[in-house]
């Protein structure tokens, strides 16, 4: 009779694993189904092309010398080598070919959505409750900017760490065998979280949450030891927080904290707080960029205060009820911390990625709210159905949304439609039209940014250009020149000041202002090669190769600077290290002929003439029509 209970026993046990199994694969698949917009959407303009389609380093591939730049740079205002390294090896697997960069991101999401079903599962035992859970959060509309922004492979990255992070975590609370294995392998996945994304700080914080629900450790273990273990935790989230204050203060992405005075960021954050609560059940007009109001009616800050009291208040009087609601609720207000805007980064109110992990706290707490659907056949019924129309309308809105998300003008042009007085928008909008040559269109959406917002200094710095670009110099002027009397030390702009005079063959204006420029930011390769090529103007070719070799050490993986700098060595007969510098472009860049003629016309000069032949082929291979090779091919022969 026991050995017949056993067996019925186990045989209940394998069906229930293998329901989580294809419970997991439909979720997977959900995902699939209805991030595919995705796959047909290209980069846009706004951030895909500091992570991706302009960034040397990335479009180096993985290599030893990217490993290294991954782990030392502050490019993108942000230390977080993990998420350089995924886009390095996209780069790799599928160049700049958009589909596959969003089809690694959508994966990522997928898995995530898979471990937020196995944790919940792990941690609680109730499997409709957690898929439910799982479902909702997966395909819920606020998570279309996480999963389709290529730029924000940081979200999805760093939260795989995070769920990862509360497994080990989990296992470990739960005392399974070498337990403290678990421990350290859960340190290590926190690690990996934080070098994929700092917002990851609060997570000793979620661990605490964890061990009042659902693993009720506080009843079992000492507060102070529980406390202790969190201490590895904290020390790695301090650093990482450290780290970035310094990294985004050095960048100028905290500019807006001396303009914002304490009581308006915290005003922002109280109202912004309400505004994800409401996002998350009324998931409408969403946009990629929701303008930082500078301070808010005292009104509404009111209400939204009160709100947040009420629901505090209610949460923690029937903690002991009902844990799950004081769990869910601190871990929203806990987790949005990070960038809810007490120290603002950046220029927006608020931001559909930052609800990423927050919002789980919010589902979680409401959906074990609900009774178990497991008490009663028809209740259980009812849930199913109920979970599964919200599930189906959330990916459908879901589906729609990414759509918005195809390419730039697409995309801005949403946002400037349910955002009013969306000014990044109009000039993100201007800067897609300017690409495509629509530069009446595009001239209109920046004077717009500066109705809206008369400071934007880099939207008068790309008025300046397309001044520039249409012959109106004076008009390009005045605008360089009340980009740099509102910030002096805006060096791109006294740079486009420089390139202006340049091409007005004002050589010693021109050098003056690259000059001014470097000394604002010394680590501008570009600003070193337009500096570079007036100085060769002028004649002065042995400053220009002081000059270029900077450009060179400040971006070694670009072929035309070293085919530049090769080019003033060859004219002064440096031919040993002309050649270096064109040997190392053509490595560079193989599909360059200009890099292959180069090389090939220094090989001739220095008497290697079977070489040079090869290269000047190769020249003509990639160009045929290409008389210069040709004319130097024909003097060999």
């Amino acid at each position: 009779m026991e050995s017949a209970k056993r067996q019925f026993k186990e045989t209940l046990d394998l069906l229930e694993c293998g329901g989580n199994w294809v419970a997991c694969l439909l979720l997977f698949l959900a995902v699939l189904a209805a991030f595919v917009p995705a796959l047909n959407n290209d980069f846009i303009s706004f951030d895909d092309g500091t992570y991706v389609t302009q960034n040397q380093h990335v479009q180096t591939g993985l290599s030893w010398r990217g490993v290294r730049w991954a782990f030392t740079t502050s490019h993108g205002s942000n230390w977080h080598p993990l998420t350089w390294l995924s886009h390095m090896l996209d780069y790799q697997v599928y160049g700049l070919r958009p589909w596959g960069h969003h089809l690694t991101s959508i994966f990522f999401h997928g898995a995530n959505s898979v471990l937020v079903f196995l944790l919940l599962m792990k941690m609680t035992n109730s499997s409709w409750r957690s898929l439910f859970v799982a479902g909702i959060w997966a395909l819920h509309p606020l998570r279309v900017e996480s999963v389709a922004w290529v730029a924000e492979r940081k979200d999805v990255l760093s939260a795989l760490f995070f769920l990862l992070t509360l497994w080990a975590y989990t296992t470990y609370a739960q005392r399974k065998p070498a337990a403290w294995r678990y421990y350290i392998l859960a340190l290590a996945f926190f690690a990996c979280g934080l070098m994929s994304k700092p917002m990851l700080v609060t997570l000793p914080f979620v661990l605490l949450l964890l061990d009042f629900w659902p693993l009720r450790r506080l009843s079992s273990s000492p507060l102070g030891l529980l406390l202790l273990e969190k201490l590895p935790f904290l020390v790695l989230a301090l650093l990482s927080s450290l780290v970035t204050f310094l990294v985004q203060n050095n960048a100028g992405a905290t500019l807006l904290l001396g303009r914002l005075s304490f009581g308006d960021r915290l005003a922002n954050a109280v109202v912004s707080y309400c505004r994800y609560l409401g996002d998350i059940f009324w998931p409408a007009n969403l946009a990629i960029f929701y303008p930082h109001p500078g301070n808010w009616p005292a009104g509404s800050v009111l209400a939204a205060s009160v709100l947040l009291v009420a629901i505090t208040v209610i949460v923690f009087l029937t903690r002991r009820e009902r844990p799950y609601l004081l769990m869910g609720w601190l871990w929203f207000l806990g987790t949005l911390v990070p960038v809810i805007g007490f120290v603002q980064v950046g220029r927006q109110a608020m931001a559909d990625r930052y609800t990423y992990l927050p919002s789980l706290g919010v589902l979680v707490a409401l959906t074990w709210l609900v009774p178990s659907p497991q008490a009663a056949r028809s209740r259980a019924t009812v849930f199913s159905a109920v979970g599964l129309a919200l599930a189906l309308l959330c990916g459908a809105i879901t589906f729609h949304q990414t759509g918005f998300w195809k390419d730039s003008e697409t995309l801005f042009r949403h946002a400037i439609a349910v955002v009013p007085d969306n000014y990044l928008a109009h000039g993100n909008l201007g800067n897609a039209l300017e690409k495509q040559g629509r530069l009446a269109e595009a001239l209109r959406e920046y004077e717009e940014v500066l109705r809206l917002k008369p400071d934007d200094v880099n939207t008068r710095n790309g008025l300046g250009s397309l001044f520039l670009e249409l012959g109106r110099t004076d008009n390009a002027i005045a605008q360089f020149d009340e980009a740099l009397r509102r910030l002096p030390t805006f060096a791109e702009a006294r740079s486009n000041l420089g390139y202006l005079y340049q091409r007005q063959g004002r050589l010693e204006q021109a050098a003056l202002e690259y000059r001014e420029a470097l000394k604002l930011d010394p680590k501008d390769f570009r600003i070193h090669l337009n500096l570079a090529g007036v100085l060769v103007a002028q004649g002065h070719s042995q400053e220009a190769v002081a000059e270029l070799s900077q450009a060179v050490e400040l971006n070694p993986d670009d072929s035309s600077t070293r085919n530049d700098l090769g080019s003033v060595l060859f004219n002064l007969g440096r031919l040993d290290e002309a050649l270096g510098e064109f040997e190392q472009a053509a490595r560079l860049d193989s599909n360059s002929p200009e890099a292959h003629f180069n090389l090939g016309a220094a090989l001739a000069a220095a008497g290697r003439r079977e070489e040079a032949i090869i290269q000047l082929k190769l020249a003509l291979k990639l160009r045929p029509n290409y008389p210069e090779a040709t004319q130097r091919l024909n003097e060999l022969f």
